[in-house]
């Protein structure tokens, strides 16, 4: 076996001092000396001299063993580690001086990349944009909670499928950036891709970024309704002023001098019609104004099996049932969830009644969003593409503005509306989801 290095160490210390102990020996010895002193003087010499060669030994092996212990340190990545005697007037200790500067700017640097990192976490986690990183295969290693909420399923469900299965698969091929169709948590949807490579592990990795352009196009719509309402508002107003006065002054001249019979009954009914007719038109512009002046949500806590419960009662149509879910609460604005609720339940009370069917309300939630379906046995939509157009409304009497109301509520509290058709039966469902 080879001799290890603390042994040899030792041994050359003790080799180094064994000539000069011989040779002090043999002086001692073969002089005129007396055999206490003889005897004395040689374990002295000994003793000293295997002193120093231990001597010598801990100040080769103690730095080296020093030495050892930081590099290990570093490989395990602490940083906490400093080595004594570490001063430029020696080679040794320069050494040390310079290892524990490396220490130091590790630590420092290491530092700085938790802070870099936890930044990092931070932003994609508030960021309101979908970051998702695939690897060579194509399963999903990265999502943060904007992915999240656009998959509509946590992360430890979502962490190695495939992009296929996910319904991303053209995120992974094609130019970019670009504008893409996507059908997302049941909802379809424009949204605009961002793709970029990285290498992690020695393998090359993609990461995707999607923003929701739909929510942003719609905005921009309700911002341009909002002045055209303003706008239509104003100068209607103007007009209806002075026609209602109108009306009231003839009418109340016909009071003075009446004309004859018939040209009274001409009159009275024309200045009804007048009067009616600008009543209608105010009330009218009443509601449209609703759209251009709702409020930012105040929050406070909404319980949700409640908030359920109370509105369904408000419906005298018609049982609507309530198959229970978990008990949330949720913090919104519990007058506008009312609005929102009641539109719902209403729409889908006026359609299944024209099938004879039914109504229920169903919820469910996680840690991050909160969902609800109010599903009806009606005869389903016949043409979406205008539900959520302002002043458009298949109903008689109708206004136009319940479900683009209600959606303004839903995005307002960071979530969103859609009404599909159902996939298992004839109907709607109209899916609101809210995040927590």
């Amino acid at each position: 076996m080879p001799t290890s290095h603390e042994r040899q160490v030792t041994i050359l210390a003790l080799v180094t001092g064994l000539p000069s102990l011989v040779v002090a020996v043999v002086l001692l010895w073969t002089g005129n000396f007396a055999a206490r002193t003889q005897w004395t003087l040689t374990v002295a010499l000994a003793v000293f001299s295997l002193a120093c060669a231990i001597a010598m030994r801990e100040r080769v092996i103690r730095p080296l063993q020093t030495l050892s212990n930081m590099l290990a340190a570093i490989r395990e990545q602490d940083y906490s580690l400093r080595a004594r005697r570490s001063s430029p007037e020696d080679a040794l200790g320069l050494a040390m001086l310079e290892l524990n500067s490396l220490m130091n700017e590790l630590r420092e640097r290491r530092l700085g990349a938790l802070e870099a990192t936890a930044l990092l976490q931070r932003v994609m986690g508030e960021i309101d944009v979908a970051v998702l990183a695939f690897d060579d295969a194509g399963a999903l290693r990265l999502v943060n909670a904007g992915g999240e909420r656009v998959l509509g399923q946590p992360a430890e469900r979502l962490l190695g499928r495939r992009a296929d299965e996910l319904g991303l698969a053209a995120c992974l091929e094609g130019d970019a950036p670009r504008l893409v169709e996507l059908h997302l948590a049941g909802a379809p949807g424009r949204w605009e891709l961002r793709r970029g490579a990285f290498r992690q592990g020695g393998r090359p990795h993609q990461f995707v970024l999607l923003a929701d352009v739909s929510r942003s196009l719609r905005e921009e719509e309700r911002v341009a309704w909002q002045r055209l309402i303003r706008v239509l508002g104003h100068e209607i107003n103007n007009s209806l002023t002075p026609i209602r006065s109108i009306a009231d002054r003839l009418q109340h001249l016909l009071g003075r001098s009446p004309p004859d019979v018939e040209l009274r009954d001409d009159l009275d009914r024309g200045l009804g019609v007048i009067a009616s007719r600008s009543e209608a038109l105010s009330r009218f512009l009443a509601s449209y104004t609703r759209l251009a002046r709702l409020p930012p949500p105040r929050l406070a806590p909404v319980n949700v099996p409640d908030w359920v419960q109370r509105i369904v009662r408000l419906e005298t149509r018609m049982a609507v049932e309530v198959i229970p879910g978990p008990a949330i609460t949720l913090l919104a604005d519990g007058d506008q969830l009312d609005q929102l609720l009641i539109n719902l339940i209403s729409n889908a009370v006026d359609a299944a009644a024209t099938t004879g069917g039914g109504v229920r309300v169903r919820w469910s939630g996680t840690d991050r969003s909160f969902h609800l379906v109010v599903e009806d046995d009606g005869p389903g939509l016949p043409d979406s593409a205008n539900l959520f157009v302002p002043f458009f409304t298949t109903k008689p009497g109708g206004t136009g503005i319940g479900l683009v109301l209600s959606r303004q509520i839903a995005e307002a509290h960071r979530g969103g509306l859609v009404l599909v058709n159902r996939a298992d039966g004839r109907g709607c469902e109209a899916r609101l989801t809210l995040v927590r």
